[in-house]
């Protein structure tokens, strides 16, 4: 697919124009930042190619690019947990994207049940080595059933 973005201009352009002219990575890719519109919570990244950051903006809702199956994907097209766009706002340099969403079914955007994908911590402080362990956050609620897809 060509991207029907514009083409991306000078640095100035870029930071201080009203072009939108996503960067793209290497493989084709952006980073796209989910999160919830009305408590700014993180939710999920994933990555968008070209299509999924058109069909995301023409249907306000997520569609991603997975990585591993080399797939164009619908956030919640199985689960219910579909993510509709509030508001989509792009950083300085245009190489990430952040949405700003409602989320739809029971609330879940990580495919492992949990609300955020982000539901452990990381011992900060901590000696880092290959026993270093993860601390799973008690206020993250989890819920059984269909997850986030």
């Amino acid at each position: 697919m060509i991207s029907p973005f514009a083409e991306r201009g000078t640095h100035e352009i870029i930071e201080s124009g009203s072009d939108f002219a996503p960067k793209f990575d290497a493989s084709g890719l952006i980073l796209a930042i989910a999160a919830d519109a009305a408590t700014n919570e993180i939710l999920m990244v994933a990555y968008m190619n070209a299509e999924a950051l058109a069909k995301t903006i023409a249907s306000g809702e997520a569609w991603f690019w997975s990585r591993s199956r080399k797939a164009l994907w619908q956030k919640g097209k199985t689960s219910g947990n579909t993510l509709t766009l509030v508001e989509m706002r792009i950083d300085c340099d245009q190489d990430a994207i952040l949405m700003k969403v409602d989320i739809a079914g029971n609330g879940v955007a990580c495919h492992t049940g949990y609300r955020s994908c982000f539901y452990r911590t990381v011992p900060i402080g901590a000696e880092p080595s290959e026993t270093l362990t993860l601390v799973f956050d008690k206020s993250m609620r989890r819920v059984e059933g269909p997850a986030g897809d």
